[in-house]
């Protein structure tokens, strides 16, 4: 480091260690302080001091977020798992942003706001997820932001853990694995597929035994800070919003961890054709995050329309090369082999599930990728993210300092 370099950090060390600020305790609604989450880890700036997720005299503030349409059936089970987290019930609201439910869905939500008053339910005019969860963002009153959706049931220290793990790893965004919980052949076919690489290309977040720092988790735990810095949901994400925001999250220094504490299971698809929908919309989804930020970003998410793009070259050219069946054969062999390695444990007719269930997985999501591409190639719809005004002690002392971090980097001289 030049001399020139090491003055500047110099003079932004002594000026933050003049003017450092506490954060701002003033009590809530309830009679119980609000606790700052503490700042963006040290590594991003010369003047951070790390501080903790609570207060010392008590834990932050939860905002539970779930938005929902047409979830008659599940929403009854998610939210009474929700009212019986064995965190302090005068330390959480729960939000709910329904888009317009036409089953059954809103009835089930005023009987359950009659059974407990912290439940308040948001308009969501958009229906999409990240619609959703931006109307939500805007009215949480909470230092901690936990996204649920109805389709998971929760261990019953489930925010306890959240909020626990954001206070030991310093991380941003905090999350458990997507394990999976089935009820029929098909669901534990789904599942079976879904523990191979195969099935989702190695993922990190669906690894009940991985721990760490990882590009990003199921549902998460946010700081609310970090949609003051990143931003919030992209509201045009039909699919894909959670991993958009995560690698947003990453790009402007913020970290987040996948803890084995954290306990989250989701009922998967229970069929082919909900199943290959479903990826469909998944592989769109990734393509129009790969053109918004670049494709360095997500390569094991083009594998499957890189896969479908060769097959369907090869069949179209299978009279003019030799190796379409072979390559054909090597594709029915290593997926076959791979159905027995995960299957076998429900027998002959859950490995012939898991062995049809990989070309669906392949195909779907490769042909939503395409499709995504020439979609949003043609009419890319995104703009700059709208963030949360700072909460005054919530950040760091300068509002934008997060953003400019990288800046700072770039013109330090080595």
């Amino acid at each position: 480091m030049t001399m020139e370099a090491a003055s500047r950090e110099s003079r932004e060390a002594e000026t933050c260690r003049t003017s450092h600020r506490q954060p701002n305790l003033r009590p809530r609604r309830v009679a119980v302080n609000g606790a700052a989450l503490g700042a963006w880890p040290a590594r991003r700036h010369p003047c951070y001091r790390p501080s903790p997720v609570s207060a010392s005299n008590g834990q932050p503030f939860v905002t539970i977020a779930i938005p929902c349409f047409n979830e008659a059936r599940f929403i009854g089970p998610c939210l009474r798992g929700v009212f019986g987290q064995d965190y302090p019930r005068e330390l959480l609201e729960i939000l709910v942003a329904d888009g317009g439910s036409t089953d059954g869905t809103l009835g089930e939500l005023a009987g359950l706001a009659a059974e407990d008053p912290r439940l308040v339910l948001i308009d969501n005019p958009a229906r999409l997820q990240a619609s959703g969860m931006n109307a939500i963002l805007r009215r949480a009153r909470g230092d901690v932001i936990l996204r649920m959706d109805v389709h998971c049931e929760y261990a019953g220290d489930y925010v306890a853990k959240c909020v626990q793990v954001l206070e030991r790893t310093g991380a941003d965004n905090a999350g458990g694995a997507q394990r999976a919980s089935a009820t029929s052949p098909f669901q534990r076919a789904l599942c079976a597929a879904l523990e191979s690489p195969l099935g989702v290309g190695g993922a990190s977040y669906r690894s009940a035994r991985k721990e760490g720092f990882v590009d990003t988790v199921f549902l998460g735990a946010f700081r609310r800070r970090v949609f003051e810095e990143a931003g919030l949901y992209d509201p045009g994400a039909v699919t894909n919003e959670d991993a958009e925001l995560n690698q947003r999250l990453r790009a402007a220094g913020g970290r987040i961890y996948l803890s084995r504490e954290i306990v989250v299971s989701y009922h998967p698809r229970a069929s082919f054709r909900a199943m290959a929908l479903q990826y469909f919309r998944y592989g769109r989804g990734r393509a129009r995050t790969v053109l918004k930020h670049g494709a360095r970003h997500s390569v094991r998410g083009m594998l499957p329309a890189l896969a479908v793009a060769t097959g369907v070259l090869l069949l179209a050219t299978a009279q003019l090369q030799p190796f379409t069946p072979w390559l054909a054969g090597a594709f029915a062999g290593l997926t076959g082999a791979e159905a027995v390695r995960v299957g076998r444990g429900g027998g002959v007719a859950q490995i012939l599930r898991v062995w049809a269930i990989f070309p669906v997985l392949h195909a779907s999501h490769g042909l939503g990728f395409l499709a995504g591409l020439a979609r949003y190639l043609w009419r890319p719809d995104w703009s700059d993210p709208e963030r949360l005004p700072p909460r005054a002690g919530s950040g760091l002392d300068d509002p934008g300092a997060l953003r400019s971090l990288e800046d700072q980097r770039r013109q330090q001289v080595p």
